[in-house]
């Protein structure tokens, strides 16, 4: 199975690991039969000091398999929130959230925490890179849970670094390296499971405009090329470009639904009236 652009061979021990995950075979079906993602009437709501501040109300949103869909808005508008619920990090005060056709509130913890080990992955703006492990052992970390060898999760984790252009820093640590450095390593962390989903909260708001838009073409191949589906969380106008669709929130509702055209060589059916995305986003990216 191809994670970008270059194959490799799933080992038997992935394999039998997926095979044995709950979810797996229902959430396969899933995925090729509907959305990849839903929220259905979705309502959450955040004690600050006193006051109860509520972030979501009654959203509902669905989102297509093996494209790469940016969730835009200003701070505090509940993007971050809307891609913890359907992540299933968080849990919607009321509502529905759906997963590849699983409904993650009938999940116990235990079936959750499967359901993520074997079908998602997550970028953050922060890494979360351990500072004692070099990249090689970063990406491996998540491998040994999916049934891998030392010696099998070691084999995928080099191929997915030199997939994101890092083979060359795989006996490095954090602190040697650059942001896009640590960035791109988490993304291999994250791609060595072969997700499904992919979220990613402000993956590049951090770095640089070259490190910026390695991550972007990076997250451009992976839904192109694999087939995953890609949820990002981000201001980042460089995505703007590269995304299929785009949601532009604003005080916890979705006020715009924007989806690139599709190909002339597509034909009359296959594209759709568009309406541009607003560049007008007040923040400065050029950090």
């Amino acid at each position: 199975m191809s994670v970008l652009s270059t194959p490799f061979d799933a080992s038997a021990g992935a394999a039998a690991a997926r095979r044995a995950a709950p979810a797996a075979p229902s959430a396969r079906a899933a995925a090729a039969a509907g959305p990849a993602l839903e929220a259905l009437g979705v309502a959450k709501s955040f004690l600050s000091g006193a006051v109860r501040v509520q972030v979501l109300q009654q959203l509902s949103v669905a989102v297509c398999p093996g494209e790469l869909t940016l969730i835009s808005g200003p701070s505090g508008c509940g993007k971050s929130t809307l891609l913890s619920l359907l992540s299933g990090l968080q849990s919607p005060d009321a509502g529905r959230v759906r997963a590849l056709g699983e409904d993650l509130g009938r999940m116990d913890r235990r079936r959750l925490e499967r359901f993520r080990l074997h079908h998602t992955g997550f970028v953050f703006q922060g890494f979360n890179l351990f500072p004692a492990l070099t990249a090689v052992e970063q990406v491996q970390l998540p491998l040994g849970y999916l049934g891998l060898s030392d010696r099998q999760s070691e084999e995928r984790a080099r191929q997915v670094l030199d997939e994101v252009g890092m083979g060359h820093r795989a006996e490095s640590r954090p602190a040697q390296l650059s942001g896009g450095e640590k960035q791109r390593i988490a993304i291999a962390r994250a791609l060595a499971k072969e997700p499904q989903l992919l979220f990613a909260d402000e993956p590049t708001s951090a770095l640089d405009a070259d490190n910026g838009q390695r991550v972007v073409d990076i997250l451009h191949r992976i839904a192109r090329t694999h087939g995953t589906t890609v949820l990002c969380v981000s201001h980042d106008p460089r995505l703007v470009r590269h995304a299929d669709r785009v949601l532009t929130m604003e005080d916890g509702a979705i006020r715009s639904d924007w989806r690139q055209p599709a190909p002339e060589s597509a034909g009359p059916a296959a594209r759709r009236p568009t309406v541009p995305p607003s560049d007008s986003d007040p923040e400065d990216f050029s950090r």
